[in-house]
């Protein structure tokens, strides 16, 4: 297989390379984001370190999965059950502790292949709600025509809804998505927001509150 690997750490990065290629993969190093991103689509499987120089790996691996489906383990020191989580959530096939030994990374490879590569999800650059466009690639959002201007957190939150429109969002989950921290759940941070989105678009049915449960996109109308 063509494996790309990401990772900044080269001693790391050279030993993982030839291990890989002992088992015979063909083997290209990225250390930055913006690399992995560009050579992400030549690669049959991709090996993700989150601890990247120039963008955190989470972002990195939400920007791939907009546009592939490629098998990915993320391959991190980072050891929280929230940014394990984060990892699965984000589109990780698996999530791998560092250090670890070859033959487990090896192991988990293998597994990640013989499940098959995951559907795409739908991932349209521009989401419409009634009369609201939500453009997710500039950030841009319009009602009836007219630009409104968000903060970013406001648009982080409304972006997370849009991309998969009828999904219901804890608020953990949003929290920890936007802000990075769920136990930020306590505050009234997020209703803030979810306010604020409401009275700028004049959209009070754009996010839905489900009590309980979390938001949603709201349905046109």
């Amino acid at each position: 297989m063509r494996v790309l690997l990401v990772e900044d750490d080269d001693r790391l990065a050279a030993a993982l390379t030839t291990a890989l290629a002992r088992h015979g993969h063909r083997v290209t190093r990225a250390g930055l984001a913006v690399d992995a991103l560009r050579l992400a689509g030549g690669a049959d499987f991709v090996l993700l370190d989150l601890g990247l120089p120039d963008m955190d790996g989470l972002d990195v691996l939400r920007r791939l999965r907009r546009v592939s489906a490629v098998p990915l383990i993320v391959v991190t020191a980072r050891t929280e059950e929230r940014e394990v989580l984060r990892g699965l959530r984000s589109g990780a096939d698996d999530y791998l502790v560092k250090p670890f030994r070859t033959a487990e990374l090896m192991a988990r490879m293998e597994a990640v292949v013989r499940r098959g590569t995951r559907p795409l999800p739908r991932r349209d650059d521009v989401v419409r709600v009634g009369d609201v466009l939500i453009d997710l690639e500039t950030r841009h959002v319009t009602v009836a025509g007219e630009a409104v201007a968000l903060t970013r957190r406001e648009f982080d939150v409304l972006a997370l809804l849009a991309r998969e429109p009828g999904v219901v969002r804890s608020r953990e989950e949003i929290l920890d998505e936007v802000w990075g921290d769920p136990l930020l759940s306590a505050s009234r941070s997020l209703d803030v927001h979810v306010a604020g989105l409401r009275a700028k678009t004049g959209r009070p049915g754009l996010v839905e509150t489900l009590r309980g449960t979390g938001y949603r996109l709201g349905p046109p109308g």
